[in-house]
């Protein structure tokens, strides 16, 4: 899934704005906060991430809006002009991989959107960002989440406990890792030096 949507990714891609077929992923503005409410204040996609509390309020994404760290990227997912959810990517401190994150508004579940976006993100993560590999996980108890981190082609490497803010609790989680295409890595070394 990756591979098919580089090309078309890296030829949309405007300042920090990632294009793709369907979907639009830009930066967020103080803006945002009321609609990542307003999609956002549902126990099924709070208890599915690990920072969003529950209930949320617009005070609250605002708050994490002017919280995001300097070296946290973090996109809003726009449907024709509409957020629909927010993706994006937190360096490792050695800075040769990330981990990656997603969610949507319900009524855009089952659609392709995550796996859109998602896919669009770690082309960028790894044709510009240069990243060895990208990582993710999920709750053991999002089956959705899952099928996307499947259809993305991530090898699963393990599982851990990590906290997540609505539930007020340490839940089980699965993590995935995705290693950098080698054709990607040819490309950006340039031909070969040897004889």
């Amino acid at each position: 899934m990756v591979g098919r949507l580089w090309h078309l990714v890296m030829k949309r891609m405007q300042g920090s704005e990632i294009r793709t077929r369907r979907l639009r992923l830009r930066e967020l503005t103080q803006a945002d906060a009321r609609r990542i409410a307003e999609i956002g204040a549902d126990w099924d996609i709070a208890s599915m991430t690990s920072r969003m509390p529950y209930p949320y309020s617009e005070a609250a994404a605002d708050q994490w809006i002017n919280g995001i760290h300097d070296k946290e990227v973090v996109r809003g997912i726009a449907l024709d002009g509409q957020l629909i959810g927010v993706t994006g990517y937190l360096p490792d401190e050695d800075g040769q991989s990330a981990e990656i994150g997603y969610w949507l508004g319900k009524s855009y579940w089952g659609q392709g959107y995550a796996t859109e976006a998602a896919a669009a993100l770690i082309a960028y993560c790894f044709r510009r960002e240069r990243f060895s590999h990208v990582t993710c996980g999920h709750y053991i108890d999002n089956p959705a989440s899952e099928r996307v981190i499947a259809k993305l082609g991530f090898t699963p490497i393990g599982r851990n406990r990590c906290w997540c803010e609505a539930r007020n609790a340490e839940v089980d989680a699965l993590r995935y890792e995705l290693k950098r295409p080698q054709t990607a890595w040819l490309r950006f070394q340039g031909p070969s030096r040897a004889a």
